[in-house]
């Protein structure tokens, strides 16, 4: 049976659109028939998920899982999802999924672990910061990371929230000082651990890219890796 990706989106558009690109562009075709072959669902009426983790609010998992059985039922035979905070809910989704399911967290830490990019800050929304999502499996392997100040952290997600609402270049100025402080603090790389992030970052992680570690870009990798396998 042809392999194919499904791809668990819409958290949020712009980020799901960045993880089609980079698969595309990553995908060693000669012609239109060799590219992978991909499904994507891209719900946006997905709740918040900072929203949940942090106010209680409305669940995302029943939307999430419905999106995951819209895939599923067209023929996906593995799962990614571009989105950090939603790996919160990663074991649930792929108990529910029976079949493989790529994780963002895994597929970045393997990296950082692999190629020692310590000390390394770690950019997130403030739901992925107080999960520990990445803080856990880097803890597991020794490896040294940084987080930025309360105050920082509310700038970080204020610079998202801006970037969802259209404005990129106020989300570049907001979130650059935060970058600045944390490599006075000491960091050498940078997990840019909300998917909006790389976005934001675009012509700066460009030009840095060992320095800049794009969670989407290292989840795309494996994909690749797993649809080759």
């Amino acid at each position: 049976m042809k392999k194919i990706i499904g791809i668990l989106g819409g958290m949020g558009p712009g980020a799901t659109a960045d993880a089609f690109e980079k698969l595309v562009a990553r995908t060693p075709a000669g012609k239109d028939q060799e590219h992978i072959p991909v499904i994507v669902a891209s719900l946006p009426d997905i709740p918040d998920r900072t929203e949940n983790i942090i106010h209680s609010g409305v669940s995302p998992l029943p939307a999430m899982l419905n999106s995951l059985n819209i895939l599923k039922e067209a023929g996906a035979s593995c799962i990614i999802m571009p989105c950090n905070t939603a790996h919160y809910w990663y074991d649930a989704l792929k108990k529910h999924s029976g079949i493989p399911f790529i994780s963002i967290i895994e597929s970045t830490c393997e990296r950082i672990i692999s190629e020692d990019k310590q000390p390394v800050a770690i950019l997130a929304t403030t739901a992925t910061i107080r999960t520990r999502l990445y803080q856990n499996k880097l803890a597991k392997s020794a490896a040294t990371y940084l987080l930025p100040d309360e105050k920082d952290q509310d700038e970080i997600m204020k610079s998202i929230l801006l970037y969802k609402s259209g404005n990129s270049e106020l989300a570049y100025k907001t979130l650059l000082p935060c970058l600045v402080k944390l490599e006075d603090s000491g960091a050498k790389h940078f997990i840019m651990g909300c998917t909006e992030i790389p976005l934001i970052l675009h012509d700066l992680s460009r030009k840095q890219p060992e320095k800049y570690i794009d969670t989407t870009e290292e989840l795309i990798k494996k994909a690749i890796r797993w649809y080759y396998s």
